[in-house]
């Protein structure tokens, strides 16, 4: 299985320009322009290395480093335009696995990523499946990729399931278009938010009663939707 990179950096042509690299050698890449909206999508998708900007906006790399930390170890590289020497050592001491300064040769980068990940694969770790979600009667297992409603399974397609995992991580909290479309799509849907009205459309038809009356998956008008527990 390609091992999965997560980009996360507010320069959005550095982030083509990332994933575009990563995905044409093989691997599996998501980006985000926030810490914010990549620590929500490695909830849900976990990655396998982090390639972290410092200088975000809102949260900084600095203090995203220990919430990736604490969500199983994974290794995250820097990547920031600053050349001051003590971001580097704070960076280190934090836990960052490696250092590497814009701009810098994507081959270098690539070489940097496969050390990272040789050193990671040679942790002994125990790996630990994510525990089903349980919200009101729907149950969804991240390992298994399954859902069940009432005790019947359901089929999604791997989007669909995406979506309503990423529901299911927030039940009862309103989630707007864009935060779908960072956490499920990445940050380059950001604008686009027609894919979401589809898929949500979609995983109604397909997890609700009534897909015109939907009890589940609630539309706040001019907020975004939400996730409400039925009775099982």
């Amino acid at each position: 299985m390609s091992k999965h990179i997560l980009v996360v950096d507010d320069d959005a042509l550095m982030r083509r320009s990332l994933v575009f690299s990563l995905e044409d050698v093989g691997y599996r890449a998501s980006n985000a322009a926030t810490a914010e909206e990549a620590l929500a999508i490695a909830r849900r998708d976990p990655p396998d290395l982090v390639l972290l900007d410092i200088g975000l906006p809102g949260m900084d790399g600095l203090d995203a480093l220990p919430r990736f930390k604490s969500l199983g170890d994974v290794p995250v590289i820097f990547l920031t335009a600053r050349r001051r020497n003590l971001d580097q050592v704070i960076g280190l001491e934090l836990g960052a696995d490696d250092y590497i300064t814009k701009p810098f040769d994507p081959d270098v980068l690539l070489a940097h990523i496969k050390a990272v990940l040789r050193r990671s694969e040679t942790k002994v770790e125990q790996y630990i499946a994510p525990a089903p979600l349980l919200v009101g009667d729907i149950t969804l297992d991240p390992a298994a990729h399954t859902v069940v409603i009432r005790g019947q399974p359901v089929g999604l397609s791997p989007r669909e399931f995406d979506l309503l995992h990423t529901f299911t991580l927030h039940p009862g909290v309103v989630l707007s278009v864009d935060d779908l479309l960072g956490q499920v799509w990445g940050a380059e849907f950001i604008g686009e938010p027609q894919v979401v009205y589809v898929h949500i459309r979609w995983l109604r038809e397909k997890i609700e009663d009534n897909p015109n009356d939907p009890k589940r998956i609630v539309t706040v008008h001019s907020v975004g939707y939400k996730l409400e527990a039925q009775e099982a």
